[in-house]
């Protein structure tokens, strides 16, 4: 695991005044690992791969050090650009992801005069409002793949002088579901360019992928061991008494914010159905919702209007919560890697977290292989006092 040097600050990583204004504004103090370790090998323009965990600081990691740039750029004479001119591209897997980096951005840009132009675009919601915000351009574009396409379909963006492309949860769009969307977006953009990429895992398989992206690049691995910040759990349980178990364990514990992963849209809503016949608030969280009735779940959740938040993996990667302390898998996830992300969305930011695993006789020889590949091996408990 790698520590900040007890004198590393912000001011020590060559960002400039009004960024090191903003940083004191909302709060930070000093830097995280991959902070200080990613910041200045942006800001000299080498290529990175960035291994590490949810709540360890990685959208102002690479945040901070592009928007030093697009400043030390505004200095520079620009050449007269048509169509609307993207300077820095930023993907991600899911809206609530994109979102989510947005808002961090023009938060850190908050001070910075002339006004950034910071536009998150994604699917399921009309995209004419989104052209019209792109004229003229972008000085950062955070975006879904699918919503991105789209808008190049429209001829909504122009990437000729694009000068950055930023991976965050790389590992999800480098994998089967996004890897087509990313090829064709990656022949859109100019051949010399800065690529950054961010996850929290990157497996073997995909290396050959991250190795054609990236030239020469600096590699960080800051993820710091599971177990010391997430107390896993795993109970037997037949498949019957699922439902059961969760609700006895929420009321037994007391447990207030509740974040329940389920494999399939139907599993979510059923739960929320039956959970509520324990009088436990839920909502679910799914790709088959609404833009507005997924902000509306997660914004609930975050505000403790709703206690237990039921969603399938498109919540893995965009769920923000700095003291989220409990995750429950009521379904295994189908990948290793995936469970890694489920369990990283508590133990955020040094804080402690439990993530707990329902498994039944099925789930066994799976559930081995994700301890095998996180290198673990944990106790089976099994509960037989709650009621059905």
């Amino acid at each position: 695991m790698h520590s900040t040097p007890p004198n590393t600050d912000f001011s020590s990583l060559s960002l400039s005044p009004t960024l090191l204004t903003a940083i004191h504004q909302i709060g930070y103090t000093q830097p995280t690992p991959v902070q200080t370790q990613a910041i200045p090998a942006i800001l000299l323009g080498k290529d990175l791969r960035a291994k590490a965990q949810t709540g360890s600081g990685k959208t102002a990691a690479f945040g901070l050090p592009l928007l030093q740039k697009i400043l030390q750029n505004r200095e520079q004479p620009k050449a007269m650009t048509q169509g609307n001119p993207i300077e820095i591209l930023i993907l991600t897997p899911t809206r609530e992801l994109t979102l989510q980096i947005g808002e961090a951005l023009t938060h850190y840009a908050n001070s910075i005069t002339p006004r950034l132009k910071i536009h998150s675009v994604f699917g399921g919601v009309n995209i004419t409002p989104q052209m019209l915000a792109l004229r003229g351009g972008a000085d950062i574009l955070v975006a879904t793949p699918g919503r991105l396409l789209d808008l190049v379909e429209h001829n909504a963006v122009n990437f000729a002088h694009t000068k950055t492309l930023v991976l965050d949860e790389a590992d999800r769009l480098l994998h089967l579901g996004f890897s087509d969307e990313l090829a064709k977006i990656i022949h859109l953009l100019p051949k010399k360019r800065q690529n950054l990429l961010f996850s929290a895992t990157f497996p073997p398989e995909l290396d050959h992928l991250v190795a054609q992206l990236l030239v020469q690049p600096i590699n960080i691995d800051c993820i710091a061991p599971t177990e010391s910040l997430i107390q896993q759990r795993v109970i037997t349980v037949t498949q019957e008494r699922k439902n059961a178990l969760l609700a006895h364990l929420i009321h037994e514990g007391n447990l207030q914010q509740v974040l329940v992963f389920a494999n399939a849209k139907n599993t979510c809503n059923r739960l929320v159905l039956k959970l509520a016949k324990a009088e436990i608030n839920a909502t679910a969280l799914h790709s088959d919702k609404s833009q507005a009735a997924r902000n509306k779940a997660l914004n609930d959740f975050k505000q403790g209007k709703c206690r237990v938040l039921i969603a399938t993996d498109v919540a893995a990667r965009g769920i923000d919560i700095e003291q989220l302390a409990t995750v429950i898998n009521f379904d295994l996830p189908r990948s290793p890697n995936d469970y890694i992300h489920r369990i990283g969305r508590t133990g955020r930011a040094g804080q402690n977290g439990q993530a707990i695993s329902l498994i039944s006789e099925e789930d066994v020889a799976h559930f081995k292989l994700i301890e095998k590949r996180m290198k673990i091996r944990l106790e089976r408990e099994y509960i037989d006092t709650f009621s059905t």
